[in-house]
């Protein structure tokens, strides 16, 4: 059985078990999703280490035959793309679970949401099959909206939780649609996304055929990742979240939308994507530039991270958009570099939340005397979302940028602008106003991380952000022969 399998089982295995637990033994209700995670993070660290770069094609390949008339299957297997997504995912996904300390009422519950949710994103970032592909990303994305409607936080957590069901409800729909179309427009009859492949690289879809269908995958898995203007969901269904919550939405499930694109929408529908990827460049300047001027003007902080989130996705967009291979290397950087700086950065917040019971800027000032590790961590945080070299962000934004100079020279000048002065006066601003200064007297009997345990997440989190970026090849160096092969099919006229 491949290990895949291991990582993905886990989790949905843990959540299974977890219907048999009491409610009233807490100590075991916690225990078994913290094992669960646990293990699954040891093993994708495994199967990361395991991966060979040169090998062609997918590892850690197993199908099993489900519906043949369809030629359904359950089909998992990574290559150089996907396996960083897996390790970032299971490592978030531990420390998401270390982090639901917070919560205290039917906490049976929301942990078998939150193995429900983590089993759905290891899923489909494994998932070679699209029915599986899109049926995972579902399972993971609907107790999202349990989540934030019960366990969320805010006098407008019942407006966010609506926001949010109704945008990506409507994203799942147009991908549901895109994906139904793309199997009958094909002629392979088949799912499995191998074969796929392999039959439209020698019965390509007509050019109309791909004009119509990838719209439909572009804005469907667009609205999923925040592509602006469709973004308006994020920040505020991130500000009502609970902290795990927001931590995997921000940090992992989001990424699939970007995945899509990449796996799906630009290897098999190249017409398609040559047509509308100029769309894409456009309006990702609305999610650097846009956003992050918005983002300046935030009196929470969570908003203003969840807008800085949103920013950030400009830049993967940017490098797919580049049809480039240091582009989509880039990207490919950029989605796990931002799944552990977004997990990281909402982690920290819901510490300070739950250390204060508000995250407004006006209302902090002076907490790094206080809490001298969470503000530390706070400030490595923020320097990685500037872009700051030795931390991921930076190899992969400096990547998308190069990438995209040739193709759209005027939309990198622009990001550059974005990442080196809009993101880094709201960042350092943040930092000002909520470390130091003054510290107001309410705030005098704070406590800090002292336990290990309390620290172990966000040092794991950190630990991503600054191996990764002290040592990129081994992200890039995987990442690269996977965007080579998207382009040979996407782009074959590029270099």
């Amino acid at each position: 059985m491949s290990t895949l399998t291991y990582i993905i089982g886990w989790p949905l295995a843990a959540a299974v078990a977890l219907l048999w637990v009491p409610r009233q033994m807490r100590v075991l209700v916690r225990l078994v999703p913290l094992l669960a995670t646990f293990i699954t993070m040891v093993l994708a660290i495994k199967l990361f280490w395991q991966f060979e770069p040169g090998a062609a094609g997918y590892q850690f390949v197993q199908k099993i035959g489900w519906v043949t008339s369809l030629d359904i299957s359950y089909h998992v297997g990574v290559d150089g793309l996907s396996v960083g997504l897996v390790l970032m995912g299971a490592v978030v996904a531990f420390a998401a679970a270390c982090v639901a300390w917070e919560i205290k009422e039917r906490e049976k519950e929301f942990y078998f949401l939150l193995l429900l949710m983590t089993g759905g994103i290891l899923g489909a970032f494994a998932s070679l099959d699209m029915f599986f592909f899109y049926f995972f990303h579902e399972l993971a994305l609907v107790p999202t909206f349990i989540m934030i409607g019960v366990w969320g936080r805010g006098e407008r957590k019942n407006y966010a939780t609506f926001q949010i069901t109704l945008y990506l409800t409507l994203g799942s729909l147009l991908v549901l649609i895109g994906l139904i179309a793309l199997y009958l427009r094909s002629g392979a009859n088949t799912f499995d996304l191998v074969r796929l492949t392999a039959y439209l690289g020698k019965h390509p879809l007509s050019p109309d055929a791909q004009l119509a269908v990838f719209p439909l995958l572009l804005f469907g898995f667009g609205i999923l990742v925040s592509l602006w203007p469709f973004h308006t969901w994020a920040p505020l269904g991130y500000r009502a979240a609970p902290t795990s919550t927001a931590m995997l939405h921000a940090g992992v499930l989001k990424k699939f939308g970007l995945y899509g694109l990449l796996r799906i929408a630009l290897p098999l529908m190249p017409v398609g994507a040559r047509h509308w990827l100029g769309v894409v460049a456009f309006l990702c300047v609305g999610n650097i530039l846009y956003c992050g001027l918005v983002a300046m003007r935030q009196k929470d902080l969570n908003l203003l991270v969840g807008n800085s989130s949103v920013a950030h996705m400009g830049f993967a967009f940017l490098g797919i958009a580049s049809l480039g291979l240091i582009g989509i290397t880039g990207a490919g950087v950029v989605m796990v570099a931002h799944g552990f700086l977004a997990a990281l950065t909402f982690g920290l917040t819901g510490y300070l939340y739950q250390q204060t019971g508000t995250l407004e800027i006006s209302e902090l000032g002076g907490l790094l005397r206080r809490l001298p590790f969470i503000g530390s961590a706070l400030v490595m945080a923020m320097l990685a979302g500037c872009g700051l070299p030795g931390f991921a962000n930076f190899v992969g934004e400096v990547l998308v940028v190069f990438g995209s100079w040739k193709s759209v020279p005027i939309i990198a000048v622009l990001a550059l602008w974005g990442a080196l002065v809009i993101a880094a006066v709201y960042m350092l601003r943040a930092l000002r106003n909520v470390l130091h200064g003054p510290l107001p007297e309410k705030w005098a009997a704070l406590s800090d991380a002292t336990n290990p345990w309390r620290k172990l997440p966000f040092v794991l989190l950190l630990s991503g952000l600054i191996i990764f970026g002290c040592f990129p090849r081994l992200l890039t160096g995987k990442i690269t022969p996977a965007a080579a092969a998207i382009l040979q099919t996407a782009a074959p006229q590029q270099p």
